[in-house]
């Protein structure tokens, strides 16, 4: 398991991944799709990421909207694991 990344780290990393925001301990970010339909296809192509890396988001659907919200809760914050899966999700859209 990686470590707790420094304020440091999680300064260059949330940088590098400026669609997502910080917010304490974790990041977040909110897609928006056409209705739906959309919005639960992408939920289950972000589920299949998600075990592929044995990693998993905290997942808010409202109607067209999934508010994602990563953090490594067996390290209370955030990890390498929480930046890398947020770039594979950034992938999918």
């Amino acid at each position: 398991m990686p470590a707790r990344l420094t304020a440091e780290e999680i300064a260059e990393e949330s940088a590098r991944l400026d669609s997502w925001q910080r917010t304490g301990g974790e990041i977040t970010r909110q897609f928006a799709f056409a209705d739906f339909s959309a919005a639960l296809k992408f939920v289950n192509a972000v589920a299949v990421l998600a075990e592929q890396a044995n990693h998993h988001p905290d997942i808010d659907i409202r109607w067209n909207k999934v508010l994602l919200r990563l953090s490594t809760h067996s390290k209370g914050g955030l990890t390498r694991l929480d930046f890398d899966l947020a770039e594979k999700i950034h992938a999918l859209v």
